[in-house]
């Protein structure tokens, strides 16, 4: 999946989050999405020249348009249709409202619109409800299988915190029956609404990852982790049986393979790590990521402070700059999820995610 890239060079993802507006309010929203649009949200205009600096990246780049709700926006589809003019591999993460009807998914479809991605977060209405504090399962669902109708590949995205984990087995189950060709598991880091949750504990963590592994080999669909970039160490541990990840090539973190750009512009490493490094009014993205500061500190992983820094696998994990950031002030510093400590190291160790 990276052999081809050049994370110095482009992200492998670039996220738009077009808007913050959304008819949902869930309680671990990392926007904390509101119902209106912001009057300084990118135009249409300014939006087309983001997706004209995006090609600039290479063929094939891919944009993923998030939220908010992308659907808030009704110059929605045009944006779509200019990416897929201009060779970019257009993805969408909207929400699951009652918006996003069969004939709004095949409206995504017919503009050019190459994957979409709808979270769940419980195996059942009920448990999925309670979660996000808000009723949205249904039309999630409905969604997930008008995409499959329409022949959009469908990802389902999972958060995992102390809320959630007991579902894992139940909604590998139900990402398995709607047809996904990937489950994007997200470990929570405590931004926005989802800072008054608790993670899971980093013990907890290490063992859902082997668990992870075994559903990777088992399904027909692909496993990836969000933020929890340690599931690379775990897999080369399981693999190899040893502690040498230093000639396996990395995966992607914040900044590294990985960039945001806020409904206003900004651009973030993540939207789980809000600090800006510049913004596409005043710069190409292109620009910005290749020669930043704060994005070229985050691809040097040998930089990193504590045992992050000192890891053996800093080259392949690189640990979370998200949680890092959130936890510590720090984007270079240790991640707090992961429990694992480098045999030679002996300083410090970061306050524990839980």
């Amino acid at each position: 999946m990276f052999a081809d890239l050049d994370v110095d060079d482009r992200p492998l993802v670039l996220i738009w989050e077009v808007t913050q507006a959304c008819g949902l309010a869930c309680r671990h929203c990392r926007a904390n999405a509101v119902p209106t649009r912001h009057p300084d949200e990118l135009t249409t205009a300014e939006g087309k020249r983001l997706l004209d600096d995006a090609a600039d990246f290479g063929d094939g780049q891919l944009v993923v348009l998030s939220g908010g709700d992308p659907l808030a926006r009704d110059d929605l589809t045009e944006l779509i249709a200019y990416g897929d003019d201009n060779g970019l591999r257009m993805t969408i993460t909207p929400s699951g409202t009652a918006s996003l009807t069969p004939d709004r998914v095949h409206d995504l479809a017919d503009a050019g619109i190459a994957r979409m991605a709808v979270s769940l977060d419980g195996a059942t209405e009920a448990s999925h409800d309670a979660f996000r504090g808000e009723e949205s399962f249904a039309d999630t669902v409905a969604a997930a299988e008008a995409a499959r109708d329409a022949g959009v590949p469908i990802q389902i995205n999972t958060t995992v915190c102390a809320d959630t984990v007991e579902e894992l087995p139940a909604i590998r189950d139900r990402v398995r029956s709607l047809g996904a060709v990937l489950w994007s598991v997200f470990f929570l880091v405590r931004v926005g609404r989802g800072g008054i949750l608790d993670p899971v504990s980093p013990e907890r963590a290490e063992s859902i990852m082997g668990w992870l592994h075994d559903v990777d080999a088992a399904e027909p669909f692909g496993i990836k982790t969000t933020e929890a970039p340690f599931y690379r160490r775990v897999g080369l541990q399981r693999e190899d049986g040893g502690r040498d990840g230093s000639r396996r090539r990395a995966g992607i973190t914040a900044g590294c393979g990985f960039a945001f750009v806020s409904h206003r512009g900004e651009v973030y490493p993540s939207g789980f790590l809000p600090q800006s490094a510049g913004n596409v009014r005043e710069e190409s993205v292109v620009d910005v990521y290749r020669n930043s500061d704060l994005f070229e500190s985050l691809r040097e992983p040998d930089e990193f402070s504590g045992k992050c820094g000192a890891c053996e696998y800093r080259h392949v994990c690189g640990g979370s700059r998200s949680r890092a950031y959130a936890e510590t002030g720090d984007p270079t510093g240790s991640d707090p999820l992961c429990p694992y400590v480098p045999e030679e190291y002996e300083g410090p160790l970061p306050a524990r995610a839980d």
